[in-house]
C-alpha cells in the first residue's frame, strides 16, 4: 500500500465518521490556537518594549532626579541641589568613553494656549542635541538648535496632539503659543510616537502632548519651584563599544561626591533594561508555550483514545486486509495516516483560530500581537509530532493482530 492510498483511505474514513473526526480534532485546533495567541501575544509585547527602549536610546545612560517628599527636600538641598547643570559638565569632563550630555527640565504648564484653544500639555526644557539622543522624528519645521539655546530664544517644537488641539489642519509654524505668561514661536513638528508606556518599572512617555524649548529658556523665563532640581534629567550618550555597566558605575561615584552622598538622582541605564526585558519575555513565551502546549497533548490522548476505538470497530476488516495480502507495515501505514490527517486538518484550522484570537485580543484589549512565521511553524510542527506520536501505538497494535482472529472478530 503507497502513501496516496494509505492518505485516500484515512480521508474515506474520517469523512465517513464527520462527527467523530470534528470532535477529536478539537484538541488539536485550540491547542495550536493556544500556542499561536500566547507566542504572538509575547511576541507583540516583546517588540513594544524595544521600541520604548530604542527611545530611551541603547547607548544612552539616564540620569534622573528623585521626587522627594517636602520634609525631606529641606534637609537634602541643604548638601545637594539635585540634577544640575554642574553634573552634565562634570560628567562630560570626568567619565571616559562619554560623548555627550544633555540636561532635560519639564514644567507642568498651567496653561497652553494659542488663537483662543487650550490644549494640556507637558513643556520641556531641552538642550540642541537631545531629539539626536531620544530618537526624536520632525515631520515639520526643525528642533531646537543651538543658537536657540545660546540666544534664550522663544521658539519651540510641538507633539502631534499639541498641534491637532492648538491649530487643527492649519499649518502650525510661526505660529504662537502661550506656555503660562511666555509666547513661544512654533518652528517644528513632531511625529506621533504612540502612548506611553512602562519598561520594567521605567516610564517612557509618548510625544503626542509634549512641548520643547530650549533650556536656557526654560531656566530663565518659566517660574519653578524653589527647592526643586534644576534639571529632570541629564542624558548621557556613550561610544561605541564602551560598556555601559562600567560607565554608570563610574558616574555614580562621580555623582555621589558632587551630592554630598544624598541619593536625590537615579540611573537607568537602556541596555540593561533590554537585557532583562528578553529574559523576561523568554520566560513568559516558555511559561505560556508550556500551558498551550497542554493543550496539544490533551488533544493527542484524545487522538489515541479514538484510534484505539477505530482498532476496535475495524478489526475484522484489518483482518480481510492482512488475508489479501496487507503487510504488518501496510496495516500500520494505514492507521498511522489516518491520526496524521487528524493532527494536519486540526493544525491548519488551529493556525486560523490563533491568528483570529490574536487580533481580537488585540483590538479588544488593545494589546500588541505579532503572530510571526516561527510560531506558526512551531504550533503546526508540533501538532503534526503530538497526532504521528498518538496513532503510533494503536497502528502498532493493529499491526500485530493476529489475522484469524480479526477474521473471526464479530
Amino acid at each position: 500500500m503507497t502513501l496516496r492510498d494509505a492518505l485516500r483511505t484515512a480521508a474515506d474514513n474520517l469523512s465517513t465518521h464527520k462527527l467523530r473526526s470534528a470532535l477529536t480534532m478539537l484538541g488539536m485546533i485550540f491547542g495550536v490556537g493556544a500556542v499561536i495567541a500566547m507566542l504572538s501575544i509575547g511576541e507583540g509585547a516583546e517588540r513594544q518594549a524595544m521600541e520604548m527602549i530604542e527611545r530611551l536610546g541603547v547607548r544612552n545612560i539616564l540620569v534622573r532626579d528623585v521626587d522627594l517628599r517636602d520634609e525631606e527636600l529641606q534637609e537634602v538641598r541643604e548638601k545637594s541641589p539635585g540634577v544640575s547643570p554642574r553634573d552634565a559638565v562634570a560628567i562630560a569632563d570626568a567619565i571616559p568613553g562619554v560623548e555627550l550630555t544633555c540636561g532635560r527640565i519639564e514644567i507642568e504648564p498651567f496653561t497652553v494656549l494659542s488663537d483662543g484653544r487650550t490644549v494640556k500639555a507637558t513643556a520641556h526644557g531641552v538642550d540642541a542635541s537631545f531629539a539626536g539622543l531620544t530618537n526624536l522624528e520632525i515631520t515639520a519645521g526643525r528642533f531646537v538648535d543651538p543658537l536657540d539655546v545660546a540666544g534664550h530664544a522663544q521658539v519651540c517644537v510641538i507633539g502631534e496632539g499639541v498641534r491637532r488641539e492648538l491649530f487643527g489642519y492649519d499649518e502650525p509654524l510661526g505660529r504662537l503659543l502661550k506656555v503660562n505668561q511666555v509666547w513661544l514661536e512654533v518652528v517644528g513638528v513632531l511625529r506621533g510616537a504612540g502612548a506611553s508606556s512602562t519598561v520594567q518599572g521605567v516610564a517612557v512617555g509618548s510625544t503626542d502632548n509634549d512641548i520643547y524649548l530650549p533650556v536656557t529658556t526654560a531656566i530663565r523665563k518659566l517660574d519653578l519651584p524653589a527647592l526643586e532640581a534644576p534639571l529632570d534629567e541629564i542624558i548621557i550618550r556613550i561610544a561605541p563599544g564602551v560598556s555601559p555597566g562600567e560607565t554608570a558605575r563610574l558616574v555614580d561615584e562621580l555623582l555621589r561626591r558632587l551630592h554630598g552622598g544624598e541619593s536625590d538622582y537615579e540611573l537607568v541605564v537602556p541596555e540593561a533594561l533590554l537585557e532583562q526585558s528578553r529574559r523576561t519575555q523568554r520566560l513568559f513565551n516558555i511559561v505560556m508555550g508550556a500551558i498551550a502546549g497542554i493543550s496539544l497533548l490533551v488533544g493527542g490522548i484524545g487522538i489515541a483514545n479514538i484510534m484505539l476505538a477505530t482498532v476496535f470497530e475495524r478489526t475484522r476488516e484489518i483482518g480481510v486486509r492482512r488475508a489479501v495480502g496487507a503487510r504488518r507495515e501496510d496495516i500500520r501505514t494505514l492507521f498511522l495516516m489516518e491520526s496524521f490527517a487528524i493532527s494536519v486538518l486540526g493544525g491548519l484550522m488551529g493556525v486560523v483560530v490563533g491568528v483570529v484570537i490574536s487580533r481580537l485580543v488585540a483590538a479588544s484589549a488593545g494589546w500588541s500581537t505579532v503572530v510571526t512565521p516561527w510560531s506558526v511553524v512551531l504550533a503546526f510542527g508540533v501538532s503534526m509530532a503530538v497526532g504521528i506520536g498518538s496513532g503510533l501505538y494503536p497502528a502498532l497494535r493493529a499491526a500485530d493482530l493476529n489475522p484469524i482472529d480479526a477474521l473471526r472478530w464479530e
